[in-house]
Protein backbone atom coordinates (compact mmCIF):
# COMPACT_ATOMS: atom_id res chain seq x y z
CA UNK A 1 0.00 0.00 0.00
CA UNK A 2 1.46 3.13 -1.12
CA UNK A 3 2.26 5.99 2.10
CA UNK A 4 -0.39 8.77 1.91
CA UNK A 5 1.55 11.80 0.91
CA UNK A 6 1.44 14.82 3.27
CA UNK A 7 -1.99 17.07 3.10
CA UNK A 8 -1.24 20.10 0.41
CA UNK A 9 -2.23 22.75 3.25
CA UNK A 10 1.08 21.93 4.82
CA UNK A 11 2.99 22.75 1.77
CA UNK A 12 0.87 26.23 1.90
CA UNK A 13 1.26 26.63 5.63
CA UNK A 14 5.15 26.28 5.26
CA UNK A 15 5.08 29.16 2.37
CA UNK A 16 2.72 31.20 4.92
CA UNK A 17 5.12 31.09 7.40
CA UNK A 18 8.32 31.83 5.02
CA UNK A 19 6.20 35.02 3.65
CA UNK A 20 5.36 36.21 7.70
CA UNK A 21 8.98 35.21 8.44
CA UNK A 22 10.34 37.87 5.41
CA UNK A 23 7.19 40.89 6.42
CA UNK A 24 8.36 40.96 10.58
CA UNK A 25 9.64 44.23 11.49
CA UNK A 26 12.75 44.93 11.39
CA UNK A 27 13.27 44.81 15.41
CA UNK A 28 11.24 41.16 15.41
CA UNK A 29 14.22 40.08 12.21
CA UNK A 30 17.23 41.29 14.21
CA UNK A 31 16.09 39.62 17.60
CA UNK A 32 19.25 37.78 18.57
CA UNK A 33 19.61 34.05 18.44
CA UNK A 34 22.64 33.56 20.93
CA UNK A 35 24.32 34.90 23.57
CA UNK A 36 27.08 35.63 20.52
CA UNK A 37 24.11 38.17 19.01
CA UNK A 38 22.89 39.57 22.34
CA UNK A 39 23.35 42.89 23.27
CA UNK A 40 23.13 44.36 26.73
CA UNK A 41 22.35 43.05 29.96
CA UNK A 42 25.95 42.43 30.71
CA UNK A 43 25.68 42.00 34.44
CA UNK A 44 22.90 39.06 34.19
CA UNK A 45 24.13 37.13 31.56
CA UNK A 46 27.75 38.40 30.68
CA UNK A 47 29.99 35.72 30.58
CA UNK A 48 30.45 33.56 33.61
CA UNK A 49 27.41 35.28 35.05
CA UNK A 50 24.43 32.45 36.72
CA UNK A 51 21.81 33.07 34.59
CA UNK A 52 23.75 32.28 31.67
CA UNK A 53 25.41 29.05 32.71
CA UNK A 54 22.60 28.09 33.35
CA UNK A 55 21.02 28.80 30.06
CA UNK A 56 24.21 27.19 28.22
CA UNK A 57 24.45 24.34 30.50
CA UNK A 58 20.31 23.51 29.78
CA UNK A 59 20.30 23.21 33.72
CA UNK A 60 17.43 25.87 34.10
CA UNK A 61 15.28 24.07 36.88
CA UNK A 62 13.35 26.90 38.54
CA UNK A 63 11.01 29.78 36.74
CA UNK A 64 12.00 32.62 36.49
CA UNK A 65 10.79 36.42 35.84
CA UNK A 66 12.33 39.08 34.00
CA UNK A 67 11.24 42.48 34.62
CA UNK A 68 11.93 45.38 32.85
CA UNK A 69 10.91 48.36 30.37
CA UNK A 70 10.13 47.72 26.95
CA UNK A 71 13.14 46.89 24.26
CA UNK A 72 15.62 45.70 27.00
CA UNK A 73 15.62 41.87 25.81
CA UNK A 74 13.11 39.68 27.88
CA UNK A 75 11.66 38.31 25.25
CA UNK A 76 14.88 37.73 23.13
CA UNK A 77 16.47 36.07 26.21
CA UNK A 78 13.53 33.84 26.47
CA UNK A 79 14.07 32.37 22.98
CA UNK A 80 17.68 32.24 23.16
CA UNK A 81 16.69 29.71 25.86
CA UNK A 82 14.21 28.28 23.53
CA UNK A 83 16.86 27.86 20.98
CA UNK A 84 19.48 26.15 23.56
CA UNK A 85 17.45 23.73 25.98
CA UNK A 86 16.45 20.25 24.83
CA UNK A 87 13.08 20.99 27.02
CA UNK A 88 9.94 21.74 24.95
CA UNK A 89 9.74 25.12 24.71
CA UNK A 90 5.58 26.95 24.35
CA UNK A 91 5.00 30.50 24.56
CA UNK A 92 2.06 32.44 25.34
CA UNK A 93 0.95 36.65 25.59
CA UNK A 94 -1.11 37.14 28.76
CA UNK A 95 -3.41 39.46 26.53
CA UNK A 96 -3.97 37.09 24.43
CA UNK A 97 -4.63 33.63 26.65
CA UNK A 98 -6.65 32.49 29.39
CA UNK A 99 -6.64 29.48 31.91
CA UNK A 100 -8.07 26.96 29.16
CA UNK A 101 -4.47 27.66 27.45
CA UNK A 102 -3.15 26.92 30.73
CA UNK A 103 -4.85 23.74 31.21
CA UNK A 104 -4.21 22.29 27.78
CA UNK A 105 -0.13 23.40 28.17
CA UNK A 106 -0.35 21.43 31.47
CA UNK A 107 -2.15 18.32 30.27
CA UNK A 108 0.83 18.09 27.17
CA UNK A 109 3.36 18.86 29.51
CA UNK A 110 2.63 16.51 32.08
CA UNK A 111 2.22 13.44 28.74
CA UNK A 112 5.18 14.81 27.78
CA UNK A 113 6.93 14.48 30.82
CA UNK A 114 5.71 10.96 31.15
CA UNK A 115 6.18 9.87 27.65
CA UNK A 116 9.29 11.31 26.85
CA UNK A 117 11.12 12.57 30.65
CA UNK A 118 10.69 16.05 28.89
CA UNK A 119 10.56 19.45 30.81
CA UNK A 120 8.52 22.02 29.73
CA UNK A 121 9.27 26.24 29.78
CA UNK A 122 6.52 28.26 29.12
CA UNK A 123 7.40 31.79 28.21
CA UNK A 124 4.66 33.88 29.12
CA UNK A 125 4.89 37.22 27.91
CA UNK A 126 3.16 40.36 29.75
CA UNK A 127 2.37 38.10 32.54
CA UNK A 128 1.41 40.88 34.72
CA UNK A 129 -1.63 40.98 32.70
CA UNK A 130 -2.77 37.37 34.33
CA UNK A 131 -5.77 38.45 36.55
CA UNK A 132 -5.03 36.75 40.18
CA UNK A 133 -7.31 33.65 39.42
CA UNK A 134 -5.19 32.75 36.19
CA UNK A 135 -1.89 33.57 37.99
CA UNK A 136 -3.33 30.85 41.04
CA UNK A 137 -4.11 28.54 37.97
CA UNK A 138 0.21 28.12 37.28
CA UNK A 139 1.14 27.88 40.88
CA UNK A 140 0.52 24.29 41.43
CA UNK A 141 2.11 23.28 37.97
CA UNK A 142 5.15 25.25 38.66
CA UNK A 143 5.70 24.44 42.12
CA UNK A 144 5.43 20.17 40.90
CA UNK A 145 8.10 21.32 38.57
CA UNK A 146 5.53 20.44 35.84
CA UNK A 147 5.93 23.87 34.29
CA UNK A 148 9.34 26.14 34.48
CA UNK A 149 7.83 29.24 34.04
CA UNK A 150 9.33 32.24 32.17
CA UNK A 151 7.32 35.48 32.96
CA UNK A 152 8.22 38.80 31.30
CA UNK A 153 6.99 42.18 32.62
CA UNK A 154 7.70 45.39 31.86
CA UNK A 155 5.75 45.95 35.71
CA UNK A 156 7.26 45.42 39.10
CA UNK A 157 6.41 41.89 39.58
CA UNK A 158 6.26 42.22 43.52
CA UNK A 159 3.32 43.79 43.26
CA UNK A 160 1.73 42.56 39.81
CA UNK A 161 2.53 38.97 40.33
CA UNK A 162 1.09 37.28 43.01
CA UNK A 163 3.30 36.27 46.13
CA UNK A 164 3.43 32.82 45.97
CA UNK A 165 4.76 32.79 42.11
CA UNK A 166 7.37 35.52 43.24
CA UNK A 167 8.64 33.29 45.56
CA UNK A 168 8.61 30.04 43.66
CA UNK A 169 10.87 32.05 41.15
CA UNK A 170 13.85 33.99 40.61
CA UNK A 171 13.35 38.08 39.91
CA UNK A 172 15.74 39.46 36.72
CA UNK A 173 15.65 42.89 37.04
CA UNK A 174 16.60 44.37 33.04
CA UNK A 175 18.27 47.62 32.52
CA UNK A 176 17.45 49.98 29.56
CA UNK A 177 20.08 49.41 27.23
CA UNK A 178 23.32 51.84 26.93
CA UNK A 179 23.90 54.19 24.15
CA UNK A 180 26.55 52.26 23.19
CA UNK A 181 24.66 48.79 23.30
CA UNK A 182 21.93 50.65 20.77
CA UNK A 183 24.84 52.06 18.26
CA UNK A 184 26.08 48.40 18.20
CA UNK A 185 23.03 47.01 17.34
CA UNK A 186 22.57 49.48 14.22
CA UNK A 187 25.83 49.19 12.94
CA UNK A 188 25.31 45.16 13.34
CA UNK A 189 21.61 45.55 11.51
CA UNK A 190 23.22 47.87 8.75
CA UNK A 191 25.92 44.96 8.11
CA UNK A 192 23.49 41.36 8.34
CA UNK A 193 22.82 40.22 5.00
CA UNK A 194 20.65 37.70 6.12
CA UNK A 195 17.92 39.47 8.11
CA UNK A 196 19.06 43.38 8.21
CA UNK A 197 19.86 46.01 5.68
CA UNK A 198 23.42 44.29 4.39
CA UNK A 199 22.47 43.72 1.18
CA UNK A 200 21.18 47.20 0.45
CA UNK A 201 23.78 50.35 -0.20
CA UNK A 202 22.54 52.59 3.03
CA UNK A 203 24.80 55.63 4.03
CA UNK A 204 24.07 56.56 7.41
CA UNK A 205 25.13 60.01 8.60
CA UNK A 206 27.20 60.49 12.21
CA UNK A 207 24.70 62.65 13.01
CA UNK A 208 22.27 60.85 11.99
CA UNK A 209 23.13 57.77 13.82
CA UNK A 210 23.58 60.04 16.98
CA UNK A 211 20.42 61.04 16.72
CA UNK A 212 18.66 57.56 16.46
CA UNK A 213 20.71 56.28 19.42
CA UNK A 214 20.10 59.28 21.76
CA UNK A 215 16.39 59.54 21.00
CA UNK A 216 15.53 55.34 21.28
CA UNK A 217 16.06 56.02 25.20
CA UNK A 218 17.97 52.50 25.58
CA UNK A 219 15.31 50.89 24.00
CA UNK A 220 16.42 48.59 20.95
CA UNK A 221 12.88 47.98 19.51
CA UNK A 222 12.32 52.08 19.05
CA UNK A 223 15.44 52.28 17.54
CA UNK A 224 15.37 49.27 14.95
CA UNK A 225 11.63 50.98 14.53
CA UNK A 226 12.85 54.27 13.67
CA UNK A 227 15.84 52.63 11.37
CA UNK A 228 13.57 50.81 9.53
CA UNK A 229 11.24 53.78 8.85
CA UNK A 230 14.08 55.83 7.64
CA UNK A 231 15.49 53.49 5.22
CA UNK A 232 12.03 51.93 4.02
CA UNK A 233 10.61 55.81 3.33
CA UNK A 234 13.62 56.85 1.69
CA UNK A 235 14.41 56.56 -2.33
CA UNK A 236 17.88 55.72 -3.44
CA UNK A 237 19.64 57.58 -5.45
CA UNK A 238 20.85 57.46 -9.39
CA UNK A 239 23.75 55.33 -7.63
CA UNK A 240 21.53 52.66 -5.65
CA UNK A 241 22.51 54.31 -2.24
CA UNK A 242 19.85 55.31 0.40
CA UNK A 243 21.22 57.95 1.99
CA UNK A 244 19.93 58.97 5.76
CA UNK A 245 20.71 62.13 7.14
CA UNK A 246 19.92 64.21 9.96
CA UNK A 247 16.57 65.50 8.74
CA UNK A 248 15.37 62.10 8.12
CA UNK A 249 16.42 60.42 10.95
CA UNK A 250 14.65 63.68 13.04
CA UNK A 251 11.43 62.72 11.15
CA UNK A 252 12.07 58.74 11.66
CA UNK A 253 12.17 59.18 15.46
CA UNK A 254 10.73 62.78 16.86
CA UNK A 255 10.63 61.99 20.82
CA UNK A 256 13.17 60.53 22.88
CA UNK A 257 11.01 57.49 24.42
CA UNK A 258 11.07 57.76 28.59
CA UNK A 259 10.41 55.58 30.82
CA UNK A 260 7.16 55.93 32.15
CA UNK A 261 3.90 54.38 32.49
CA UNK A 262 0.90 56.15 34.75
CA UNK A 263 0.07 52.66 36.54
CA UNK A 264 3.85 51.05 36.88
CA UNK A 265 6.82 52.39 39.29
CA UNK A 266 7.73 54.83 36.71
CA UNK A 267 4.91 56.42 37.47
CA UNK A 268 4.88 56.16 41.41
CA UNK A 269 8.45 56.93 41.35
CA UNK A 270 8.24 60.02 39.52
CA UNK A 271 5.73 61.52 41.35
CA UNK A 272 7.79 60.53 44.83
CA UNK A 273 10.73 62.51 43.39
CA UNK A 274 9.06 65.00 42.73
CA UNK A 275 7.22 65.80 45.89
CA UNK A 276 10.52 65.32 47.63
CA UNK A 277 12.47 67.64 45.78
CA UNK A 278 9.82 70.05 46.64
CA UNK A 279 9.79 69.55 50.51
CA UNK A 280 13.55 69.53 49.79
CA UNK A 281 13.42 73.10 49.02
CA UNK A 282 15.03 72.43 45.64
CA UNK A 283 13.16 74.38 43.21
CA UNK A 284 15.06 73.09 40.10
CA UNK A 285 14.81 69.47 40.60
CA UNK A 286 11.23 70.39 40.96
CA UNK A 287 11.00 71.37 37.65
CA UNK A 288 12.95 68.87 36.26
CA UNK A 289 10.49 65.63 37.50
CA UNK A 290 7.48 67.97 36.52
CA UNK A 291 8.81 68.55 32.83
CA UNK A 292 9.39 64.85 33.13
CA UNK A 293 5.61 63.80 33.93
CA UNK A 294 4.21 66.00 31.98
CA UNK A 295 6.71 65.21 28.67
CA UNK A 296 5.21 61.48 29.56
CA UNK A 297 1.40 62.49 29.22
CA UNK A 298 0.81 62.73 33.10
CA UNK A 299 -2.52 63.57 34.14
CA UNK A 300 -2.02 67.58 35.13
CA UNK A 301 -4.59 66.94 37.98
CA UNK A 302 -2.86 64.23 39.58
CA UNK A 303 0.14 66.40 39.80
CA UNK A 304 -2.11 69.28 41.34
CA UNK A 305 -3.26 66.90 44.07
CA UNK A 306 -0.23 65.84 45.22
CA UNK A 307 0.51 69.55 45.27
CA UNK A 308 -2.45 70.53 47.68
CA UNK A 309 -1.33 67.31 49.97
CA UNK A 310 1.99 68.60 50.03
CA UNK A 311 0.45 72.37 50.80
CA UNK A 312 -1.34 71.06 54.20
CA UNK A 313 1.39 68.47 54.94
CA UNK A 314 4.75 69.67 54.17
CA UNK A 315 3.68 73.72 54.13
CA UNK A 316 1.03 74.15 56.32
CA UNK A 317 1.76 77.57 58.65
CA UNK A 318 4.99 77.63 57.85
CA UNK A 319 3.38 79.46 54.73
CA UNK A 320 -0.56 79.51 55.00
CA UNK A 321 -0.42 80.77 51.20
CA UNK A 322 0.93 78.08 49.88
CA UNK A 323 -1.96 75.80 50.41
CA UNK A 324 -3.87 79.46 49.13
CA UNK A 325 -1.88 79.28 45.72
CA UNK A 326 -1.78 75.62 45.09
CA UNK A 327 -5.66 75.43 45.40
CA UNK A 328 -5.24 78.47 43.09
CA UNK A 329 -3.65 76.93 40.56
CA UNK A 330 -5.66 73.36 40.42
CA UNK A 331 -8.88 75.90 39.85
CA UNK A 332 -6.70 77.76 37.22
CA UNK A 333 -5.92 74.82 35.46
CA UNK A 334 -9.49 73.51 34.99
CA UNK A 335 -10.08 76.86 33.43
CA UNK A 336 -7.37 76.90 31.19
CA UNK A 337 -6.52 73.12 30.39
CA UNK A 338 -2.86 72.69 28.34
CA UNK A 339 -0.55 73.96 26.95
CA UNK A 340 -1.30 76.99 28.89
CA UNK A 341 -2.43 75.21 32.16
CA UNK A 342 1.61 74.53 32.68
CA UNK A 343 1.82 77.86 33.66
CA UNK A 344 -0.07 77.94 37.24
CA UNK A 345 1.56 74.25 37.59
CA UNK A 346 4.61 75.59 37.25
CA UNK A 347 3.66 78.66 39.86
CA UNK A 348 2.17 76.97 42.19
CA UNK A 349 5.35 74.19 42.29
CA UNK A 350 8.37 76.85 42.57
CA UNK A 351 6.05 78.47 45.26
CA UNK A 352 5.43 75.41 47.41
CA UNK A 353 9.65 74.25 46.80
CA UNK A 354 10.64 77.95 47.80
CA UNK A 355 8.10 78.20 50.27
CA UNK A 356 9.09 77.70 54.64
CA UNK A 357 8.50 74.26 55.59
CA UNK A 358 6.49 73.03 58.45
CA UNK A 359 5.12 69.68 59.16
CA UNK A 360 3.37 70.64 62.55
CA UNK A 361 -0.27 69.59 60.88
CA UNK A 362 0.86 66.35 61.73
CA UNK A 363 0.32 66.91 65.15
CA UNK A 364 -3.37 66.21 64.10
CA UNK A 365 -2.47 62.40 63.82
CA UNK A 366 -0.97 62.56 67.75
CA UNK A 367 -4.69 63.74 69.27
CA UNK A 368 -6.15 60.80 66.82
CA UNK A 369 -3.58 58.46 68.39
CA UNK A 370 -4.67 59.26 71.55
CA UNK A 371 -8.53 59.44 70.99
CA UNK A 372 -8.11 55.45 69.42
CA UNK A 373 -6.22 54.75 72.74
CA UNK A 374 -9.06 56.71 75.58
CA UNK A 375 -12.39 55.33 73.53
CA UNK A 376 -15.38 56.86 74.87
CA UNK A 377 -14.90 60.15 77.13
CA UNK A 378 -17.32 62.56 77.84
CA UNK A 379 -16.82 66.24 77.10
CA UNK A 380 -16.90 68.38 79.96
CA UNK A 381 -19.90 70.15 81.09
CA UNK A 382 -18.56 73.55 80.08
CA UNK A 383 -18.15 73.10 76.63
CA UNK A 384 -21.14 71.39 76.19
CA UNK A 385 -23.83 72.60 74.20
CA UNK A 386 -25.92 74.60 76.05
CA UNK A 387 -28.69 75.37 73.72
CA UNK A 388 -30.14 71.94 74.53
CA UNK A 389 -30.47 71.10 78.13
CA UNK A 390 -28.60 74.07 79.97
CA UNK A 391 -31.38 74.04 82.69
CA UNK A 392 -32.17 70.67 83.16
CA UNK A 393 -28.91 69.14 82.99
CA UNK A 394 -26.58 72.23 83.15
CA UNK A 395 -24.61 71.64 79.64
CA UNK A 396 -22.30 74.78 79.26
CA UNK A 397 -22.61 76.38 82.32
CA UNK A 398 -18.69 77.75 83.26
CA UNK A 399 -17.90 78.18 79.94
CA UNK A 400 -16.56 81.64 79.75
CA UNK A 401 -16.98 83.26 76.62
CA UNK A 402 -13.28 84.64 75.15
CA UNK A 403 -14.67 87.59 73.20
CA UNK A 404 -15.82 89.42 76.45
CA UNK A 405 -12.23 89.60 77.67
CA UNK A 406 -8.93 91.36 76.79
CA UNK A 407 -7.33 90.28 74.07
CA UNK A 408 -9.85 87.77 73.24
CA UNK A 409 -8.42 85.19 75.53
CA UNK A 410 -9.52 83.79 78.77
CA UNK A 411 -7.59 80.94 80.47
CA UNK A 412 -9.86 77.69 80.78
CA UNK A 413 -9.53 73.95 80.04
CA UNK A 414 -10.78 73.13 76.56
CA UNK A 415 -9.50 68.92 77.19
CA UNK A 416 -11.16 66.28 78.93
CA UNK A 417 -9.77 66.47 82.43
CA UNK A 418 -7.81 63.21 82.00
CA UNK A 419 -6.08 64.59 79.89
CA UNK A 420 -5.56 68.47 80.98
CA UNK A 421 -2.38 70.11 79.81
CA UNK A 422 -1.51 67.42 76.97
CA UNK A 423 0.42 69.25 74.33
CA UNK A 424 -0.37 67.66 70.62
CA UNK A 425 0.45 70.76 68.23
CA UNK A 426 4.43 72.35 68.84
CA UNK A 427 4.56 75.31 66.30
CA UNK A 428 7.74 74.75 63.86
CA UNK A 429 10.24 77.89 63.81
CA UNK A 430 9.80 78.63 60.15
CA UNK A 431 7.84 81.66 58.43
CA UNK A 432 4.50 82.75 59.66
CA UNK A 433 4.61 79.76 61.87
CA UNK A 434 6.77 81.68 64.30
CA UNK A 435 4.16 84.57 64.85
CA UNK A 436 1.88 81.53 65.99
CA UNK A 437 4.66 80.14 68.44
CA UNK A 438 5.44 83.78 70.37
CA UNK A 439 0.73 83.98 70.82
CA UNK A 440 0.70 80.21 71.88
CA UNK A 441 3.10 80.67 74.50
CA UNK A 442 1.52 83.52 76.43
CA UNK A 443 -1.45 81.54 76.04
CA UNK A 444 -0.62 78.51 77.24
CA UNK A 445 1.48 80.24 80.19
CA UNK A 446 -1.40 82.10 81.21
CA UNK A 447 -3.90 78.39 81.47
CA UNK A 448 -1.26 76.68 83.10
CA UNK A 449 -1.02 79.55 85.78
CA UNK A 450 -4.46 80.18 86.08
CA UNK A 451 -5.91 76.17 86.60
CA UNK A 452 -2.31 75.15 87.84
CA UNK A 453 -1.67 72.87 85.22
CA UNK A 454 1.65 70.86 84.05
CA UNK A 455 1.83 70.74 80.35
CA UNK A 456 2.81 66.83 78.92
CA UNK A 457 3.60 65.76 75.77
CA UNK A 458 0.87 63.61 73.81
CA UNK A 459 1.43 60.55 71.91
CA UNK A 460 4.38 60.57 70.17
CA UNK A 461 3.69 58.99 66.17
CA UNK A 462 5.62 56.90 64.14
CA UNK A 463 5.67 57.58 60.27
CA UNK A 464 4.03 54.28 60.18
CA UNK A 465 1.52 54.82 62.70
CA UNK A 466 0.64 57.50 59.99
CA UNK A 467 -0.24 55.72 57.35
CA UNK A 468 -2.34 53.57 59.30
CA UNK A 469 -4.23 56.35 61.21
CA UNK A 470 -4.81 57.77 57.90
CA UNK A 471 -6.47 54.36 57.07
CA UNK A 472 -9.56 55.53 59.41
CA UNK A 473 -9.91 58.62 57.98
CA UNK A 474 -10.98 56.49 54.55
Amino acid sequence: MKRASSPAPDLFDHAAQEMIARSQPLAARMRARSFDEYVGQDDLVGPGRLLRRAIESDRLFSSILLWGPPGTGKTTLAMIIANTTRSHFEQINAVMSGVGDIRRIVDEAKERLKLYHQRTILLIDEIHRFNKAQQDALLPHVENGTLILIGATTENPYFEVIGPLVSRSRVFQLRPLSDENVRDLINRTLMDVERGYGGLLIDLDQEALDHLVHVAGGDARNALNALELAVESTLPDSAGHVHITSEVAQESIQRRAILYDKDGDAHYDTISAFIKSVRGSDPDAALYWLAKMLYAGEDPRFILRRLLILAGEDIGLGDPMGLVVANAAAQAFTFMGLPEGVYPIVEATLYLATAPKSNSAGSYFRALKQVEAEGKVDVPIHLQDANRDAKALGHGQGYQYPHQFEGHHIPQNYLPDAIKGMRFYEPSDQGYETQVADRLVRWRKAVEQALSIEPHAGPQVTEQEIIGLKKLLK
